[in-house]
């Protein structure tokens, strides 16, 4: 696996990339792309830190799994390919921001703009077997993102945590909830969303938090 983060992680994530655990996970995943068609492709595996630095970090949304089908995952939670059909889990989280915020839903799914801004769209796992979900769930990925989160926790201040769904619920207890923002939510899954997550209003409220910090919002 190429591990290749941009430099404002590097000094953040090393101390993982250099246990047990990590190596252990690094040959899986090898094995995994050597056998099985898996996704993301290999060069973005890492795309969310690639394309939200540390110091601009500001948002922390937490998803489970990439996407399992051909041309859908880009390395960023929830996002798709430019040109890809909305998943329905997008589908209602660009409703609920057309609703929330008065705006058009985009025509592109890839949350990319997102992330420059200073939304980093983790996934737990951040690797999966195609069509099989879940597959790459309980192999050190989560222990990876666990350790990512409570750095964030600890180094950072006043950074706002988006957490749909009872799995991103759980992260809670990696938070210090004294000195950053968590809202929670039902997920946007089309099971999920009508018990709450529609009429949330997370993008407002964020932008709202940011605003009172002094951080420039996001555009969603």
């Amino acid at each position: 696996m190429q591990i290749k983060v941009a430099d404002s992680w590097k000094n953040i994530l090393q101390q993982e990339f250099d246990k047990p655990y990590f190596k252990e996970l690094a040959n899986f995943v090898d094995d995994e792309f050597k056998n099985h068609l898996c996704f993301p492709k290999e060069d973005v595996i890492f795309a969310a830190f690639d394309f939200c630095s540390f110091e601009d970090l500001k948002v922390v949304i937490i998803g489970q799994d990439p996407y399992h089908d051909e041309n859908q995952a880009n390395g960023l939670c929830f996002s798709v390919k430019d040109g890809m059909k909305h998943p329905p889990s997008l589908k209602n989280i660009f409703k609920e921001i057309a609703s929330d915020l008065h705006q058009e839903i985009p025509e592109s799914g890839d949350l990319e703009k997102w992330a420059k801004q200073g939304v980093l769209l983790l996934n737990a796992t951040l690797t999966v077997r195609a069509h099989e979900a879940g597959s790459h769930q309980k192999k050190g990925w989560e222990t990876f993102t666990d350790a990512v989160i409570e750095q964030i926790s600890n180094e950072k201040e006043n950074v706002v945590f988006l957490l749909w769904g009872k799995f991103a619920e759980s992260k809670t207890a990696l938070i210090n909830t004294q000195k950053h923002t968590v809202f929670t939510a039902p997920h946007p899954s089309p099971l999920g969303a009508w018990r709450g997550w529609f009429g949330s209003k997370h993008f407002s409220k964020t932008n709202e938090v940011l605003q009172k910090s002094q951080k420039t919002t996001i555009q969603w």
